[in-house]
């Protein structure tokens, strides 16, 4: 098969097609060399085409247990090659997939440049004017204000009901399964909640916990869920993971701003400010907290110094902009789950409304 990449630059690059279709989306690339699996359904990739630097994807098969989500989020997946296990999964979810071509030369327009709008075309008749009519028909990812709707659950589930653990309410902004597992696996019973929720339906169920998760897309476009962070400030504990750092941090009357081209993968150096110790951490994301508001930074990027993690004694709030379960990489930081469910041991019941 055929297959094109029409970016933004103006550039079209022509590369072997695994999986055939037609779509677009933002550009962007990870550093991690394992967790294909993991990352193709990180539900964190919505509305992107995920550019892999490793060069060999799969070389250690499928397994539906390491996923992260029910699907595949990506639009498409590019890499230096596929394996044909991965390349089946992509065909058979119906997600273009293309390989044989420079990936570094695409890893470099996106750092020097970047993350760019691109368009995809794979198929035995498609030509680089058919990626150019996809690139045309392409928004920001500013401009998907429904990117919610498509990663969120449909409706409240809980997990470990009646277990004797901290209650946690999580907003479900593109959830990780990994995250869920954390609370569970620590005895907590957490109520997945759709990200637009209002706030009565939430304090139903009287959480020791506010979580707010992870997802994709840009924090502003989340204002449902923080219409609920500002009803429960002060009055229960909050934490949030990624994109959930970043609604927090806003909803307090803090700020967020998109990046040049995000952190994405394993490898990435976060310094905790008291202690000085630097941890690696895996991360996906695109926007990060420009100005805390009434949070302290406590953790910083040792790259460029945006707020990896953000805390505030009096509201009661801890956060991390990276993903301390991994899943995979590093497990430095796996003590964030008991911090944050130990801040619940603390609170006073609330009534609901």
């Amino acid at each position: 098969m055929d297959a094109y990449v029409a970016m933004e630059d103006g550039r079209v690059v022509s590369a072997r097609g695994r999986a055939p279709g037609r779509t677009r989306g933002e550009l962007v690339f990870t550093t991690a060399y394992t967790g294909y699996e993991e990352s193709l359904t990180d539900p964190s990739y919505e509305e992107q085409v995920l550019t892999f630097s490793y060069p060999l994807i799969g070389n250690y098969g499928v397994r539906t247990e390491r996923f992260e989500s029910e699907r595949v989020h990506p639009t498409a997946a590019v890499a230096r090659e596929f394996t044909d296990d991965v390349a089946e999964w992509l065909a058979e979810e119906g997600v273009p997939a293309l390989d044989h071509l420079d990936t570094r030369d695409l890893v470099t327009a996106v750092r020097d440049e970047g993350a760019m709008k691109c368009g995809i075309a794979v198929g035995e008749d498609v030509t680089p004017d058919d990626a150019r009519a996809e690139l045309a028909a392409c928004e920001g990812m500013s401009d998907h204000v429904d990117i919610g709707d498509q990663v969120s659950v449909g409706e409240q589930v809980v997990y470990n009901a009646g277990g004797d653990g901290a209650t946690v309410a999580l907003l479900d902004c593109g959830v990780k399964g990994s995250i869920v597992s954390s609370l569970v696996d620590r005895g907590a019973t957490v109520h997945r909640f759709p990200h637009d929720t209002p706030a009565g339906a939430v304090a139903d169920v009287d959480p020791d916990v506010l979580f707010v998760s992870n997802g994709p897309g840009d924090p502003e476009n989340f204002g449902a869920t923080k219409a609920v962070v500002r009803e429960f400030a002060g009055e229960v504990s909050i934490a949030g993971i990624c994109l959930g750092q970043q609604i927090v941090a806003s909803a307090l009357g803090g700020t967020t701003e998109k990046m040049t081209f995000g952190h994405r993968g394993v490898n990435q150096p976060v310094m905790d400010l008291e202690s000085g110790r630097v941890v690696m951490t895996t991360q996906n994301h695109g926007y990060t907290v420009a100005d805390p508001g009434p949070l302290e930074v406590t953790q910083i990027n040792v790259n460029d110094d945006t707020p990896e993690g953000l805390e505030s004694d009096e509201l009661d709030v801890l956060t991390r902009q990276y993903h301390p379960e991994a899943n995979p990489g590093p497990e430095d930081t796996l003590g964030f789950f008991d911090d944050v469910l130990g801040m619940a041991s603390t609170r006073t019941p609330m009534l609901a409304d």
